[in-house]
């Protein structure tokens, strides 16, 4: 593209050059040979005035040689007989009898070529006695030319430098035009490699600004696409924890005995593959948001109270004492009520899986008017890092974590603009405190939260609610 536009202009300015050079060089040869008989025309004027007084050979060869032509040997008078006279020719006559007696019969100044090159001017001039005599200026072929040559030069140097700034200025605005293009051809490159932080400067002309600002948005696209993908398998996987958090529990009153050895090996397994698939499926994500939203809503007291009733016959099983409060009336929340379920699975599969059995656990919901909080709290060990359990893809302090459980809790948390503490419980134990926004934020898509006020926004309202 860029040698095709160089290619275009250097053959458009070369038309140009040649449409206007060629023929200002004919004018200015034409202006040089008009200028040498022009002046030939004044030197044969100059003699007319003897002419008019007095042919007398004598008289007319001292007035001729008295002129610039004359005295270069270049003016010549030729005076017919006039009656018993002779024809006088005074100087070097060039054109020859035939061209001079032609000139006296037309009455009118012509011009004759001179053989050895150069032209001859015949004037012709009215004698007193009623006779045309004629004057004759040689021309040489240098004045006529002279100036040509280096106009010429002057007219061919203008046109090759015309030429040669133009197929400069081309093959900028070819580079303007090639480098954005090679730059979007690239990034599109990168991104087919599996590259996908590939973007393209959005600079250059308005139609490859327009493709750069596309083809970003369409990278950032498939990015999300992919990290909600992942996200998804993720956190599918990791609902599958709370069965086998049963099954695991349930083979520990098998007692003993092949079977019950086996059924333990194979919860086992199982658990390691899913963790296996957990671990994968967010390995390398890209950082986008996440792929849940909150869909329509739920009503968060009917949600945690039907998980209870899961997790309390477990709790019973195993001793458990479990407490419940804030239930009793419909909470609305803008949180699909899977992506619910799996918050709250996800914080008591925790319970369960990192405090010995027996361990009491409460699960309260405070209703702080512009936000709803959530409280899991148990009696357990505690965390012992809780800033290093919030962080992505690290699960702290829990042995044989994937990293995924606070990790869907705080998606579900961020999706509507609140956020996921964890502190000491009332219990003595750990408390997972999550704070859930009512004012709409969530609407904008997942990931809104991190985008706006994330942490810090509801600060204010964080510390009204924990008063409560």
């Amino acid at each position: 593209m860029r040698w095709a536009l160089v290619k275009v202009c250097l053959a458009v300015t070369a038309m140009v050059v040649v449409a206007f050079a060629v023929p200002l060089g004919l004018v200015v040869q034409e202006m040089a040979s008009d200028r040498a008989f022009s002046n030939a025309e004044r030197q044969a004027a100059s003699i007319g005035p003897t002419l008019s007084i007095t042919t007398d050979p004598v008289q007319l060869r001292k007035a001729v040689e008295s002129t610039q032509m004359g005295a270069a040997r270049r003016m010549a008078v030729h005076v017919p007989a006039i009656g018993d006279s002779p024809p006088v020719d005074i100087g070097q006559g060039r054109a020859g009898e035939r061209a001079v007696a032609e000139t006296r019969r037309m009455g009118r100044a012509t011009t004759a070529k001179v053989s050895g090159g150069g032209s001859a001017l015949l004037q012709p001039t009215a004698l007193g006695s009623g006779d045309i005599a004629v004057v004759e200026i040689f021309v040489p072929e240098s004045e006529v030319s002279n100036g040509v040559a280096t106009a010429w030069l002057v007219l061919a140097g203008v046109g090759l430098a015309l030429i040669v700034g133009s197929v400069g200025v081309a093959d900028r605005l070819g580079a303007r035009l090639v480098r954005p293009a090679e730059r979007l051809a690239d990034a599109a490159h990168q991104l087919g490699e599996g590259r996908l932080g590939a973007r393209v400067p959005e600079d250059g002309p308005k139609e490859l600004r327009s493709a750069a600002a596309a083809f970003n948005a369409m990278a950032d696209q498939v990015v999300e696409l992919l990290a909600n993908e992942r996200e998804l398998a993720a956190d599918l996987s990791h609902r599958l924890r709370t069965p086998l958090t049963v099954l695991r529990l349930n083979t520990a009153s098998l007692g003993d005995g092949p079977a019950a050895e086996q059924t333990r090996a194979a919860v086992e397994q199982l658990e390691r593959e899913v963790d296996t698939i957990i671990r994968t499926a967010r390995e390398q994500r890209p950082a986008t948001g996440p792929g849940a939203g909150a869909g329509a809503g739920c009503d968060a007291s009917e949600v945690i109270r039907d998980r209870m009733a899961f997790w309390s016959a477990l709790a019973e099983d195993e001793g458990r004492e479990v407490r419940l409060a804030g239930v009793d009336r419909t909470v609305r929340i803008p949180v699909a009520r899977p992506e619910l379920a799996a918050a709250l699975d996800a914080m008591l599969g925790n319970v369960f899986r990192h405090t010995p059995e027996g361990t009491p656990f409460a699960v309260d919901v405070h209703d702080a008017g512009d936000a709803v909080i959530v409280l899991v709290s148990d009696a357990g060990p505690g965390i012992s890092d809780p800033d290093a359990a919030l962080r992505r893809g690290n699960d702290g302090g829990r042995d044989g974590s994937t990293g995924l459980g606070l990790d869907i809790v705080r998606r579900v948390a961020e999706s509507t603009g609140g956020d996921v503490r964890l502190g000491r419980s009332v219990l003595g134990g750990t408390e997972v405190r999550v704070w859930i926004g009512l004012d709409g934020r969530s609407l904008g898509g997942p990931g809104a939260g991190r985008a706006g006020r994330g942490r810090r926004g509801n600060r204010r309202n964080r510390g009204r609610a924990s008063q409560e």
